[in-house]
């Protein structure tokens, strides 16, 4: 059997759509569009007058709405004023009524009262001095503390400074006795060997005396820092002083 014929003739779409012929409209065209009804000059003042119109009706209704609501304010303010003088009036006749009673149980009571008063005075001055006297308990113990502090840094400090001196001689000796053999093995030694040593002597010499320098700015300054902290210390302690002495008085 032979293969099937699948080939499908070849139409050309522009003469397809010379042969429909012409498409039908299917809406307004351009023309339509240009050709359509427009109102004249005179129509558009007319809608324009309209339009200013009824913005004015709408102005004169809310000129008429504020004056309404202002009238009722005005009736609301007098309602209230009437009321707030007969609420004073009323206030004035009770306190004057609260007087009269007032007067006629003072001069009843005014026997109790000052035996009372006498009694109240001498509770208040008792208090007063058992607080004063807290007080200076407590300045005399914060003075107390405050002496032992600075006694107990000033102590530290003295005890590093004598570790620090003892370490530096321990280190100066041990220095100086090495130096001291390295000048008897020099001498010992022949004419080269002892310049060499000699040079190496003076290496050291300068090593020592750098190191000697570097300590001694090292306690110019933690002398320095320790003033400073000891001033600090102090100014705070004139501070609580003086806060105390005032609390005091």
């Amino acid at each position: 059997m032979g293969k099937r014929d699948n080939r499908v003739a070849y139409m050309n779409p522009i003469a397809m759509a010379r042969a429909r012929g012409p498409a039908q409209n299917s809406g307004p065209t351009i023309q339509d569009y240009l050709n359509r009804p427009r109102p004249t000059w005179e129509e558009v003042k007319e809608q324009l007058e309209k339009k200013k119109k009824g913005s004015r009706a709408l102005a004169e209704f809310e000129e008429k709405m504020n004056e309404n609501w202002r009238k009722e304010l005005e009736k609301h303010r007098e309602k209230l004023l009437g009321g707030s003088e007969s609420s004073s009036k009323k206030k004035e006749k009770k306190k004057k009524e609260k007087k009269k009673s007032n007067r006629l149980s003072s001069s009843s009571s005014s026997s109790s009262s000052s035996d009372s008063s006498s009694s109240s005075f001498d509770s208040e001055d008792e208090d007063k001095k058992q607080g004063k006297k807290k007080r200076k308990k407590k300045y005399r113990s914060s003075r107390k503390s405050s002496t032992s502090s600075t006694s107990e840094s000033e102590s530290d400090s003295k005890d590093s400074t004598k570790k620090k001196r003892s370490k530096e001689d321990y280190e100066k000796e041990k220095e100086g006795k090495n130096h001291h053999r390295k000048r008897k093995k020099a001498s010992r030694g022949d004419g080269p060997l002892s310049s060499e040593s000699l040079s190496e002597s003076d290496q050291t010499e300068e090593v020592q005396a750098k190191k000697k320098r570097n300590n001694e700015e090292k306690e110019k300054t933690d002398k320095a820092k320790k003033r400073k902290k000891h001033k600090k210390h102090g100014k705070k302690k004139k501070k609580k002083i003086a806060g105390s002495n005032s609390d005091l008085e």
